[in-house]
């Protein structure tokens, strides 16, 4: 009872928080903090109806005072509520073009100023990279990105594309690792409180003087950061 209660009103919950996206994107086409306002609408109301216990450290992307490119883990479509209660101001993500067709959302994530990428299009998701890299070094907007290119669903930390860190040495940003615990794991939404989970941000990682050959080094840098990040975090819940 209390599953088919509690996704009902997520289900309303959600068709609310897209129509108040929407007004927002129509009143402010594409700015890049409709990002934010968007992801809290979605996020707030969402764990606070999973009753999710919510930890977040995210100095070293408030103290940062530059743009950058944020990289995170994703494990699951509960990521919309999980990291959009942290997105900072004028961030934006990249997703894939097909966003833009899911009623509802797919206009409110396109109005706010994210990146549609048509992975099937080399050429096309070439130029959503060079765009995104000009928006980096002159229009003081930041990129979150997924380096792992897909949700993992309790896998683990899956290997890194190479696209988030491409960008990053091109406009000479730091990137920001976000960690977050393996909650997927452990989501039990027929339960009054349905998980835990924490989240933080590790120091930034400059890139000026960087060039494609530092990629790899770069990747097996954060990648061992955020997986070492994530353990301790999944230690730390685990022992209560």
């Amino acid at each position: 009872m209390l599953f088919l209660a509690r996704m009902l009103l997520l289900g309303i919950h959600f068709l609310v928080a897209g129509i108040l996206g929407l007004l927002v994107g129509l009143c402010r086409p594409f700015d890049p903090d409709n990002s934010r306002i968007c992801a809290r609408f979605y996020a707030v109301p969402a764990l606070w109806l999973m009753r999710l216990k919510f930890k977040a450290d995210m100095r070293s992307v408030l103290e940062q005072k530059q743009t950058c490119v944020i990289i995170a883990n994703h494990q699951s479509n509960y990521d919309l509520y999980v990291l959009g209660r942290v997105v900072p101001r004028r961030t934006v993500s990249m997703g894939k073009k097909s966003l833009k067709w899911v009623p509802l959302f797919g206009q409110v994530y396109w109005l706010a100023g994210n990146v549609l990428v048509d992975r099937g299009n080399a050429r096309a998701a070439r130029r959503a990279v060079t765009a995104t890299t000009h928006a980096l070094q002159h229009d003081d907007t930041s990129i979150w990105v997924f380096p792992e290119g897909t949700r993992s669903q309790g896998r683990g930390l899956l290997p890194f594309k190479k696209g988030a860190f491409q960008m990053a040495i091109a406009a000479g940003v730091p990137i920001i690792p976000v960690c977050v615990s393996s909650y997927v794991r452990h989501l039990r939404v027929n339960r009054w409180t349905s998980g835990q989970v924490e989240l933080r941000a590790l120091p930034a990682i400059p890139t000026e003087g960087m060039s494609n050959a530092d990629i790899p080094a770069l990747i097996e840098r954060c990648h061992g950061q955020m997986r070492q990040c994530i353990a301790e975090m999944d230690e730390r819940i685990a022992a209560g």
